[in-house]
C-alpha cells in the first residue's frame, strides 16, 4: 500500500478503521442509531464553535456543495460567486444548475481575497440572495479569510455558503464569530476519515430562506430541506450509510482528543513551506497559504508526472498534481489531519530530495534538512 500524502483522502487511523467494523443495524429503525447521528452532528457543531445544526449527508464532499446551492437558490436569484481558485469558480456550475444567475467575482489565483477590494466593490454591487466562498481552495493550496469576508456579506444581508472542506479543523474555524450561513466539510480530508460522508452545518437565516422559498428545490438528494424533522420523527430522509458514519464519529473523537491540533497544522505547514523555498523551489501562491495543502511549482527540466511517479516507485508516496487551469504546473503535499505529523512529512521531502536528485534537478539544499531545521 502506498502511503497517501495527497490533500485529500488522507490515511485513516486504524480506531477509524475498526469502527467502521462495528455490527450494523437497521438506521431506518433503530432508534439508538438516531441519538448515534444526532450526538455526532451536535459534537461536530460543538468543536466548530457554533449552536447552529450539523447534518450528515451521505455522499461525497461535492454533495454538501451541490446541496447548498440548490437548497438556497430559485431560478433567477443573483448569487456572487468570490473566485480565486479553481474551487471558487465551480460554483458557478452548481448555481446555474437549479436556475440562479452566479456573477463571479474574480481575482488572481496567487492571491488571498482583498478584503479592502471587496469591501469596495460591495458598496455598489450588493443585491445578491447569497455568496459562495471557498475558505481552502485544495487544488492551489489558497486559503482565504472567513473571519472578515463573511461578516463584510452579512452586512448587506447576503447569505454565505463556505467551502472548508480541505481546511475545517485544520484552520482556526469558528462559524458564530464568522457569521456563516451554511459551512461545506468533508471525510476526507482533515477529518481523516474515507471518502463518502459530506457534512453541513446550516444557520437559522439559511433555513429560513430555504422556508419562505416560492419553488420547490429542484433536487431530492442534494436537498437539505428533506432532514426537516428527522429527530423528533426518528426518520431519515434515506437509508444512511452506517459504517462510514460509525467511522466519521471516531474520527470526530479523534479531533476532540487532539488539543493540538490546529498548532500542529501551523508547525507543520510553516516548515514545509521552508523547505521548498529553501531548496530553490517556488511555491504556487504568493500569499494566503493554507496550514492543511503546500503547493509549489514544478521546476525546468522535468514534469509533474515524472515526480509523482518516481516518488511512488521509488518511496512508496503518493503525492498529487492538480488539474484544471493548473494541469501539469504544480505538485501538491497533503499535510493534513494524521498526515500532518513530522515523521510522515519528513519522509515526503526526503522522498522528493531524491527525486529530484535521480531527475537531474539541483536544489539549492536538502528539503528534508530543511524542513527538519525549521521545526
Amino acid at each position: 500500500m502506498y502511503k497517501i500524502m495527497t490533500p485529500g483522502p488522507t490515511q485513516v487511523a486504524e480506531n477509524v478503521r475498526m469502527a467502521r467494523s462495528r455490527e450494523c443495524t437497521n438506521p431506518d429503525l433503530d432508534e439508538s442509531f438516531v441519538e448515534f447521528y444526532k450526538e455526532t452532528c451536535e459534537k461536530i457543531s460543538r468543536l466548530l464553535k457554533t449552536g447552529n445544526e450539523t447534518l450528515i449527508l451521505g455522499g461525497e464532499g461535492i454533495l454538501g456543495l451541490e446541496a447548498a446551492c440548490a437548497s438556497l437558490t430559485e431560478p433567477g436569484d443573483k448569487v456572487l460567486v468570490l473566485d480565486n481558485g479553481i474551487f471558487g469558480n465551480g460554483f458557478a456550475d452548481f448555481v446555474s444548475m437549479y436556475g440562479g444567475v452566479p456573477e463571479l467575482y474574480t481575482k488572481d489565483y496567487r492571491e488571498t481575497l482583498n478584503v479592502q477590494e471587496l469591501a469596495e466593490y460591495l458598496k455598489e454591487h450588493h443585491d445578491y440572495k447569497y455568496a459562495t466562498v471557498v475558505h481552502g481552495d485544495t487544488p492551489s493550496g489558497m486559503l482565504n479569510d472567513v473571519f472578515t469576508i463573511c461578516p463584510l456579506l452579512k452586512q448587506y444581508g447576503i447569505l454565505t455558503v463556505v467551502d472548508s472542506v480541505s481546511a475545517s479543523f485544520g484552520e482556526p474555524l469558528d462559524i458564530d464569530a464568522c457569521q456563516i450561513d451554511i459551512l461545506c466539510g468533508g471525510s476526507q480530508k482533515v477529518v481523516s476519515a474515507p471518502p463518502g460522508l459530506t457534512f453541513v452545518v446550516v444557520s437559522e437565516d439559511a433555513k429560513k430562506a430555504m422556508a419562505e422559498r416560492k419553488t420547490p428545490i429542484a433536487s431530492f438528494y442534494a436537498n437539505l430541506k428533506t432532514f426537516e424533522h428527522y429527530y423528533e420523527e426518528k426518520w431519515f430522509p434515506y437509508t444512511m450509510p452506517i459504517s462510514d458514519i460509525y467511522g466519521l464519529r471516531a474520527a470526530i473523537d479523534n479531533i476532540e482528543a487532539d488539543p493540538d491540533i490546529l498548532e500542529r497544522h501551523a508547525k507543520i505547514a510553516e516548515a514545509s513551506r521552508k523547505a521548498v523555498t529553501g531548496a530553490g523551489l517556488k511555491l504556487y501562491q504568493n500569499s494566503g497559504f493554507s496550514n492543511t495543502v503546500t503547493v509549489f511549482e514544478v521546476p525546468q527540466g522535468t514534469t509533474d508526472k515524472a515526480i509523482l511517479e518516481g516518488v511512488k516507485k521509488d518511496y512508496n508516496i503518493m503525492l498529487a498534481g492538480s488539474f484544471g487551469v493548473l494541469a501539469g504546473q504544480v505538485i501538491r503535499i497533503g499535510h493534513m489531519g494524521n498526515n500532518a505529523r513530522e515523521d510522515k512529512v519528513r519522509e515526503v521531502f526526503a522522498a522528493l530530495d531524491g527525486t529530484f536528485k535521480k531527475l537531474g534537478v539541483s536544489l539549492k539544499g536538502s528539503m528534508e534538512q530543511i524542513f527538519v531545521d525549521s521545526l
